[in-house]
């Protein structure tokens, strides 16, 4: 379903868009103006990157979506489960999910390794951020119960999207973060676990009820691909953010 614009002046996963339909995004960090270490297309004002320059990667990636810059609403992230709905742009803090039924707002959430989740239902989007600690305190589970309640839609009616994200492959974590885990989750790697996020997150919402056709994964790793995306864990904290993007189209859908 996910594929990479990879030729683009700003290249996103982009998930296919039917007449009226939402539109969801991931991005890379490509097409921006940042220098190193946040080359190119930091999104991240929680970063020490110039303002500026932050601000014009994100009006060319606002572009590059048809997005209006003065539609956007971000998500204050302190790696919880809370979800905040937005009715209006602007950034609301200290929250790691936003939900909205308010066609053509643009819901952002930030990444460099965690990942970013959207929600689709019949009249609303959820853009939620989940890194270990979001998933082990039910930020998955908290944006679908939140979703389900302000839309009374069943899980069959719901499809969720995982964006780019540490995966197994690479997310060496201590017994202290693999104890919050299912065994299903993890892997062991000369006698070290490695936790794969996108796994914990889908046996969550499974559990939950959504059917598995309804979750779509891009299936990039941050760690691996270092020319497409930023990482945290891998560059030791001097990297920039990627988006998880996600508006309402007309109809509702």
């Amino acid at each position: 379903m996910w594929t990479l614009d990879g030729s683009s002046n700003i290249p996103c996963w982009r998930a296919p868009r039917a007449p009226g339909g939402a539109l969801l995004a991931f991005t890379t960090r490509r097409g921006g103006t940042s220098v190193a270490p946040f080359d190119t297309l930091n999104l991240g004002r929680s970063t020490a990157d110039l303002p500026e320059r932050i601000t014009e990667n994100r009006s060319r990636l606002l572009g590059s979506l048809a997005v209006p810059p003065d539609s956007l609403a971000t998500a204050g992230q302190v790696h919880g489960a809370r979800v905040v709905e937005a009715s209006a742009p602007g950034h609301q803090p200290e929250c790691d999910a936003l939900l909205t039924t308010v066609s053509g707002l643009a819901l952002a959430v930030t990444t460099a390794d965690c990942m970013a989740l959207l929600f689709t239902a019949p009249g609303a989007v959820v853009a939620a951020h989940a890194g270990w600690r979001g998933a082990a305190a039910g930020m998955p589970q908290a944006a679908l119960a939140a979703l389900r309640s302000r839309t009374g839609c069943g899980p069959a009616d719901i499809t969720v999207h995982i964006g780019p994200c540490i995966r197994g492959c690479c997310y060496e974590v201590g017994e202290e973060v693999s104890s919050r885990f299912p065994a299903a989750t993890l892997r062991r790697v000369a006698g070290r676990a490695r936790l794969d996020l996108p796994t914990a997150a889908t046996i969550s919402l499974r559990e939950a009820g959504i059917p598995a056709h309804a979750i779509h994964d891009t299936g990039a790793c941050t760690a691996c691909e270092s020319h497409w995306y930023f990482s945290h864990r891998r560059d030791a904290g001097a990297t920039g953010r990627m988006w998880g993007v996600a508006v309402l189209g007309n109809t509702g859908t």
